[in-house]
């Protein structure tokens, strides 16, 4: 018995989500469905793939060797059907929208609304990531377009970084504090400037923006979100750098003040970024024009 694209997609699933529900979520099939094709596989293979745990699965040995070998295997598939479907110039599948979590909140509700009228032949499945597991899923063909912050890596397989906008940065602080504007990141005390946690761009970006040490033991608070931020500044704990894309949405609460930065200030470089071996390029061109026109 020959094993299918489809077990190994599945298995794929698995072991990036480390469950069995999620797997089959992620899929669009069910868990029955999705465990059932997996044991199956497992059969073929004359050995477990996957550890049962208690808190989820874990790959064994031999699955984490089976799934690297699947994802070569996928994405050659994947380049396959591309490459057949490209003379269309557009996938006759949802694309694959990865966008990092300081970013997604925030456009996902003007961008999508714009992306359905402007290119209503085109359908989307989004996932919120950090940068690295973005580029990540570029590279083993996961994901078709990201939507970052930063530049996009050199190494790899080569990636298009076409630029949306700047997004440039303010400060916040509490509504009680007495703030001379506009705000010099010189005068900011170092230790009341809070960050996110490690692996965000935004935080090493506050943190070179803010010269600050960016030894993550020498501080002592590090949040999962900027809304969690935004609450400590709200009491009074403390202040923070946020995205102007943000404001909207995090500028709302009355004890939150909102400061410009005194110049030449802080910022980044909003970019759509996908692999230079696509046949799609020209269609995700039109979506950077699209995300343009929300601006």
């Amino acid at each position: 018995m020959s094993i299918s694209l489809k077990q190994m997609r599945y298995a794929v699933a698995v072991a990036e989500t480390g469950h069995f529900g999620r797997a089959a979520k992620g899929c669009n099939i069910s868990q029955p469905a999705l465990s059932q094709q997996v044991q199956s596989l497992e059969e073929i293979c004359g050995t477990a793939l996957f550890d049962r745990l208690k808190a989820g699965v874990r790959p064994t040995p031999f699955g984490t060797e089976f799934v690297a070998r699947a994802r070569l295997v996928l994405e050659s598939a994947d380049a396959l059907a591309a490459f057949t479907l490209g003379h269309t110039g557009k996938p006759d599948r949802p694309i694959r929208f990865g966008l990092i979590p300081t970013v997604a909140p925030y456009l996902l509700p003007e961008i999508f609304p714009a992306l359905t009228k402007g290119l209503p032949g085109l359908d989307f499945t989004v996932s919120e990531n950090r940068t690295e597991a973005l580029i990540a899923g570029l590279i083993d063909g996961s994901l078709d377009i990201a939507l970052i912050g930063t530049e996009a890596p050199e190494h790899g397989p080569r990636l298009v970084s076409t630029p949306l906008f700047d997004d440039p940065f303010v400060l916040a602080t509490s509504r009680d504090e007495l703030t001379a504007e506009p705000v010099s990141l010189a005068t900011l005390a170092p230790e009341r400037i809070l960050l996110l946690d490690e692996g965000h761009c935004f935080r090493d970006q506050t943190i070179a923006a803010c010269r600050l040490d960016s030894d993550p033991s020498a501080r002592t608070f590090a949040a999962t979100s900027l809304s969690t931020i935004v609450e400590f500044v709200a009491n009074g704990q403390g202040v923070t750098l946020l995205p102007q894309i943000a404001l909207r949405k995090e500028a709302t609460d009355p004890r939150i003040a909102i400061h410009t930065l005194l110049s030449p200030g802080a910022g980044r470089l909003l970019s759509l970024v996908w692999r230079e071996a696509t046949p799609f390029g020209g269609t995700f061109e039109q979506i950077a024009d699209v995300i343009r026109s929300t601006r």
